[in-house]
């Protein structure tokens, strides 16, 4: 099963409001997800952006593919350059 870390739609209409979740590749954008990991809030002022590191170290070691959102705000959060250190010690 091909695991991807995208982000999941919430919210009322033109105030969005994302979860960062590890689903099935082939679900849908706001359907089935295995487990949840974090939010994004854009439109706060400042933008809040809420990642548990161990779960998303976890999820991006057993392969986990994130969209290209996920992996800024990944790189925003601090939690990539974490996975990148402990990916080369290994």
């Amino acid at each position: 099963m091909a695991t991807k870390i995208r982000l999941r739609r919430m919210g009322a209409k033109k105030a969005p409001f994302y979860r960062l979740v590890v689903a099935d590749s082939r679900s849908p954008r706001d359907g089935r997800f295995i487990e949840e990991i974090g939010y994004y809030n854009p439109v706060q002022e400042p933008e809040v952006i809420e990642i548990n590191e161990e779960k998303a170290i976890k999820w991006l070691g057993s392969g986990a593919q994130p969209s290209d959102t996920v992996k800024a705000l990944l790189k925003k959060a601090g939690v990539w350059q974490k996975f990148a250190e402990n990916k080369n010690v290994k």
